[in-house]
């Protein structure tokens, strides 16, 4: 019995070792959340105020004005961006980024992928070494992004995919991340990239805007730099959905062993009494047997 004793000890304090660590995963996770909310809360209106006003002049634009960014032709070769994290211990939060990157390729672009025309340019090393391991096509240059998290260094991604879709080497470029929402809660959503889209409310109300400079050159140096806001906008989105996640797993995980410490110390204490009560009985029966 007291071997039992000693696995059930030594099994208490393993789960009470673990719970230690993933408390402090916890609050390291939600310090750093802190910042990375601060972060998106911040960029998310300016991002999406640029984004329309870019949708709205291309809309609005004449038919002479060259918007290399914004052609639609038939999707031959598809791009996709799939932003994972770096490191794990996230509950599901990458593997729903690679499931949402795989059901599009086997659903709407599922021709493409037939073809072998389907590129993936992961950031973050959870989708990098997923996606190298299983054989896709991938581009290995942006990978570790997070590992230096700046504007420049998102920029020349998307730098990348703006280069590809004008020189026509890619039709299609869609970015895969998650939307963070708070830190309980993420949504894992796809987003046209490129060809830039344009705004089909199918009235002929036309915004009025007074160009200076010239409509060309605006366009021109307006639509890349909002690209690689776009682009930032989504990084930054999955890096607090990162933290959101993680902070989240490590608490399920934290109350999970506190409920696995109060089952071994229940186990515990009756394999003790078992214990005690069977060496009682021993002394009763022995001094039974001196007397007799």
């Amino acid at each position: 019995m007291s071997g039992a004793l000693k696995e059930v000890r030594n099994r208490i304090k393993s789960v009470q070792s673990t719970q230690q660590i993933t408390k402090a995963m916890k609050m390291v996770s939600a310090a750093k959340l802190r910042r990375a909310q601060d972060a998106i809360t911040q960029m998310r209106p300016y991002a999406q105020k640029l984004q329309e006003m870019l949708s709205n002049i291309i809309s609005n634009t004449e038919g002479d004005i060259a918007l290399d960014l914004a052609v639609e032709r038939p999707i031959e070769k598809v791009l996709l961006v799939v932003i994972t994290s770096d490191r794990g211990l996230c509950g599901g939060y990458n593997s729903n980024l690679i499931k949402l990157s795989k059901q599009l390729m086997k659903e709407k672009y599922e021709l493409q992928f037939a073809k072998d025309n389907v590129t993936v340019l992961p950031i973050g090393k959870k989708g990098y070494e997923h996606f190298v391991k299983n054989g896709f096509k991938i581009i290995d240059k942006y990978w570790d992004v997070f590992s230096n998290l700046s504007f420049e260094r998102v920029q020349e991604a998307a730098q990348y995919a703006m280069d590809a879709f004008t020189s026509k080497e890619i039709d299609a470029v869609e970015i895969i991340y998650s939307e963070f929402k708070n830190a309980a809660t993420q949504r894992f959503v796809s987003e046209q990239f490129l060809p830039v889209l344009r705004i089909h409310d199918g009235g002929n109300q036309k915004a009025d805007f007074i160009f200076e400079p010239d409509e060309q050159i605006l366009v021109a140096e307006l639509m890349p730099k909002i690209l690689n806001t776009q682009m930032y906008k989504s990084v930054l989105d999955a890096n607090a959905s990162e933290h959101g996640a993680r902070m989240t797993a490590m608490d399920k995980a934290s109350d999970n062993a506190n409920e696995l410490l109060k089952t071994l110390k229940i186990s515990y204490n009756r394999a003790r009494q078992a214990a005690i009560t069977t060496e009682l009985t021993e002394i009763v029966s022995g001094a039974a047997a001196l007397q007799g």
